[in-house]
């Protein structure tokens, strides 16, 4: 059965009940479908496939040799700056760098401390310099309650799924909460609706204002005797807004539950745009209200994928996050985060990363960042059909009243330009990295988009190729049909 067919005998029953809907959802199905596979599979037929072990081993030489064209074919996507956030640094004696440190470490494992405690001494360290960037105690050695700690992970996602499993044992061990509720804006990161599907924790959403940022008066009003944790995002991902941490944080002492602040895309720029004079509002552990951070190292931290920080007030706190078993027949057993086992040269290339670029190396980038930003918002304001949504610092997001943004995203694609898509409301968002920095980079992003708009403004009748897609997307009322159709692509991802 084709994926095709797959999803329409899945979707059949539902889209039967709506009217008109069913034929308009297979001819854009359709057409999204053609040319998908290969567009997910470039390498189909030009590299070796391999469905189960070779007989016989192959030649090294022949292995790195592939690896070595497919890396320099993937490069070329986002080596000049093309593409919205995904590659954060990219300088190549930086890669060279941490590629060196892996090499160095590629056997450590921080599971057996016994064995590489130089492991997990880059893992203590890297907490300890994180929580002292966001205003928590990190100078000091003791382990003091007062103090903030926490642990390194594999990335956002488990940085924020792991605080708010912590906060559901927390509430259902102090306070006996056994149908727990996290109260989060719409606008922030889709793990924390995973965290809901993973550990049951019910989550109550809170619209955001005209700029996009968290409605207190909301959250006041979904609190209950329920409520585990309230989020924040610093910023957010869609639109780069900050949300108004101190109000929401204090409202959460207050009421003694949690407060979380999600800067796993600031974390490692906000502090550093404060220090260099830019309006940044407290959102971090000087906030008396803030219990826990997550902040990704991998991002601005420029590390190595995939590191990130999960960091709590307390260790009491934290102890909800560890896991131990005391009488499995294997032994003793007990892991801080999800994994066990973990690839310990991941840490020390995030260890190298913070150390080697230093206090002076993050505020020169984020200058630069801040700086390109900039430019590349005062240039979609001067094209009268866009408008930039809220007013972000590096994360830009820009909407249309007047035509379709979508199709304009499809003809930047053909300019190279890998930018996001995003809906509710429909927008395209630029995250600015350190790539965009480069010279000439941002004017080119800004003349190639008014030209996208001039063309989608001369050719109304093109539909584009994932303008139909996008506009669907957002426009289908059944969501899970939406839902289905994301879970095929990921079947197709894993289709050798």
């Amino acid at each position: 059965m084709s994926l095709k067919d797959l999803f329409f005998k899945q979707a059949e029953k539902v889209i039967k009940a709506v009217p008109g809907v069913s034929k308009k959802i297979e001819k854009e199905y359709d057409s999204m479908m053609d040319g998908l596979e290969s567009s997910v599979k470039p390498y189909k037929g030009k590299f070796p496939a391999f469905t189960r072990i070779p007989e016989m081993g192959r030649a090294r030489a022949e292995i790195l040799r592939d690896m070595q064209a497919m890396r320099d074919h993937e490069e070329e996507t986002w080596k000049d700056g093309f593409v919205s956030g995904a590659v954060y640094h990219g300088d190549t004696e930086h890669i060279e760098f941490l590629n060196q440190v892996y090499a160095i470490n590629s056997q450590a494992n921080p599971l057996h401390a016994d064995v590489w405690p130089s492991a997990t001494k880059f893992e203590a360290e890297i907490v300890a310099m994180t929580t002292h960037m966001l205003g928590g105690d990190g100078a000091s050695t003791s382990l003091s309650e007062r103090d903030v700690h926490g642990t390194v992970t594999s990335g956002g996602t488990e940085s924020i799924m792991l605080a708010m499993k912590t906060y559901r044992d927390w509430a259902r061990a102090t306070k006996g909460i056994t149908q727990p509720e996290m109260i989060v804006p719409i606008t922030a990161h889709a793990a924390f609706d995973k965290a809901s599907q993973y550990f049951n924790i019910k989550t109550v959403h809170i619209p955001v204002d005209e700029n996009f940022h968290a409605d207190v008066s909301a959250a006041k009003k979904a609190i209950n005797k329920n409520t585990i944790v309230i989020v924040g995002s610093a910023p957010s991902f869609p639109h780069g807004a900050i949300d108004p941490i101190e109000e929401l944080s204090e409202l959460a002492r207050q009421h003694g539950i949690g407060f979380h602040t999600d800067a796993c895309l600031g974390g490692f720029v906000l502090p550093w745009a404060e220090r260099l004079g830019y309006p940044v509002p407290k959102f971090d552990f000087r906030l008396a209200g803030v219990t826990s951070m997550s902040a990704d190292t991998h991002k601005y931290g420029y590390a190595a994928k995939g590191t990130s920080v999960v960091l709590y007030r307390g260790l009491d706190l934290l102890h909800y996050q560890y896991y131990t078993a005391s009488d499995w027949p294997g032994g003793l057993y007990f892991s801080p985060t999800f994994a066990g086992s973990r690839p310990g040269a991941l840490s020390a290339a995030c260890w190298a990363a913070l150390t080697s670029i230093g206090e002076q190396g993050y505020l020169d980038a984020t200058k630069r960042i801040l700086e390109t930003a900039a430019k590349v918002k005062e240039g979609i304001r001067q094209i009268p059909e866009l408008r930039v949504l809220g007013d972000p610092l590096f994360v830009v997001a820009f909407a249309s009243d007047s035509i379709d943004v979508y199709k304009v995203l499809d003809f930047m694609s053909h300019k190279k330009w890998s930018l996001n898509g995003l809906h509710k409301p429909t927008c395209v968002h630029l995250c600015v990295t350190l790539r965009h920095t480069q010279p000439g980079v941002a004017e080119r992003f800004v003349a190639d988009l008014r030209e996208a708009v001039e063309h989608v403004k001369a050719h109304p009748e093109e539909k584009g190729t994932m303008a139909p897609v996008y506009g669907m997307a957002s426009t289908i009322p059944m969501r899970g049909l939406v839902s289905d159709m994301l879970k095929k692509y990921l079947d197709l991802i894993f289709k050798a």
